[in-house]
């Protein structure tokens, strides 16, 4: 099993946390692209379009006769065969959001943790005491942390510290989430991943649970199949013809 230092605010180490296995285990970079990709999808404006035959500008009068002008047939000149024509089959808004299974981003959840854990960029805090609403001691509290470029903070849910939210949403490269928030995009964007005491071990107490699940579901189902294969199988007995 492996341990984290727990630090405060100014640095100073306080103590040791140990983590599951479970959940900082191995890294699947392929589930992690997936996760990715969908948090993506779900951010797209989808506002992109096209003026099809009905909504560019110009006269919809049929320009020449149907026959006797030797010309090919014009009903409009609007028509997509024109210049300045709609467009056919173009993009119309629309949502680029799909459905991701839960235990797919749970998954990449653990995989990023364990990411982070590997590089040396998860940060363990015992608390975010922050005792002001100002923004200069806590990128002094930060740079204690040896916080350097961009960094997420996670804190717990309805944790009602104000003064964290105000000292850090002027910071450039940091943002605050909650711990049943924290999406593997996000672990992956930001530099350094910064989590209080009660946030770590909530969440890994959530992942760990969801992994024994998985495990569990995993091996009975492994059990039924065994049991199934070890099944004599069942041998029909056929009458004996009679011969005339």
């Amino acid at each position: 099993m492996a341990t984290i230092d727990i630090h405060d605010l100014s640095g100073k180490k306080v103590g040791t946390l140990d983590l599951a296995d479970e959940v900082f285990g191995a890294i699947n970079e392929d589930l992690l692209w997936e996760a990715v990709k969908h948090y993506r999808a779900g951010q797209r404006a989808g506002t992109h379009a096209t003026k099809n035959k009905k909504l560019v500008s110009g006269s919809g009068k049929k320009l020449w006769k149907q026959k006797g002008t030797g010309r090919a047939r014009v009903g409009s000149i609007r028509s997509p065969l024109w210049r300045h024509g709609g467009t056919v089959h173009g993009p119309q808004p629309h949502s680029h959001a799909y459905t991701f299974p839960r235990k797919k981003v749970l998954g990449a959840l653990r995989s990023a943790l364990a990411a982070k854990l590997a590089d040396g960029k998860l940060i363990v805090v015992n608390a975010f005491d922050v005792k002001e609403a100002k923004t200069q001691p806590f990128r002094e509290a930060l740079d204690a942390l040896k916080v350097d470029k961009g960094a997420l903070l996670v804190e717990v849910a309805n944790h009602g510290n104000r003064n964290l939210d105000l000292s850090s949403r002027n910071l450039d490269g940091v943002e605050l989430v909650t711990s049943n928030e924290v999406h593997p995009y996000q672990l992956l964007r930001y530099d350094r991943a910064i989590f209080s005491q009660p946030a770590i071990e909530k969440l890994q107490l959530s992942l760990k649970n969801a992994a024994s699940k998985r495990a569990h579901e995993a091996s009975e189902g492994e059990g039924k199949s065994q049991k199934k294969a070890a099944r004599a199988p069942r041998t029909r007995t056929k009458k004996a013809a009679e011969v005339a």
